[in-house]
């Protein structure tokens, strides 16, 4: 699910939705009901609770991040054949009625059965770049929707105070690995060695 949301998108969207839902009812859907009634588009849409959400396009200074961060990791992901790294947009779908779209998201060789056409289920790592508007939604929304799901390592990249919290899943619930603020070099507790230079994430300067 999910072009740059244009009033002609949005309208194709919002005109499916409505046939989708009895006149009057609470617009619940499942993510296969909508995927099935949907073009195909880049807007960013997700499915909370069987509500369709949708979002205006992020930032160029916040599709950098994704980039930077995207690029580091998919080359670790690769020079040590780990598994696959997309960048959004793309389904995550974590049940019938729950699909989010994460900024970054790595899944793992033993867990690459599902990679479909989306991924259907959880990613093994997600990173999510926090926008204008959106804190809540990343720092604590999302925190506990991936905790619930099973990510296993959720990066919280927040270009306001340029800091990078990772979150690791242990016993069921989220400890934090650290917090790393600007000039400091983040490192990931479920990918040993694998680290991102807040400084790169938030100037693109090379260190």
């Amino acid at each position: 699910m999910a072009s740059n949301p244009t009033s002609a998108s949005l309208g194709v969207i919002e005109e499916a939705t409505a046939k989708a839902a009895p006149p009057g009812s609470r617009k619940y859907h499942t993510y296969d009901e909508l995927a099935a009634i949907l073009p195909e588009s880049n807007c960013p849409t997700e499915l909370w609770d069987g509500e369709l959400t949708m979002s205006p396009s992020p930032s160029f200074y916040h599709q950098e991040i994704v980039a930077r961060f995207y690029e580091g990791l998919a080359r670790w992901v690769r020079q040590h054949h780990l598994g696959k790294v997309v960048v959004s947009p793309i389904d995550m779908v974590l049940s019938p009625s729950w699909c989010v779209q994460p900024d970054v998201a790595f899944i793992s060789n033993a867990r690459l059965s599902i990679v479909q056409r989306v991924i259907r289920g959880a990613a093994d790592l997600v990173a999510e770049v926090i926008s204008e508007g959106e804190r809540q939604r990343d720092r604590m929304d999302k925190r506990a929707l991936y905790e619930q799901h099973g990510v296993q390592e959720y990066w919280i990249i927040d270009p306001e105070p340029r800091t990078v919290d990772v979150l690791r899943m242990e016993n069921n619930q989220y400890r934090l690995v650290g917090l790393w603020r600007d000039g400091e070099v983040a490192s990931s507790d479920l990918l040993a060695g694998f680290t991102a230079s807040t400084t790169v994430l938030f100037t693109g300067e090379v260190l």
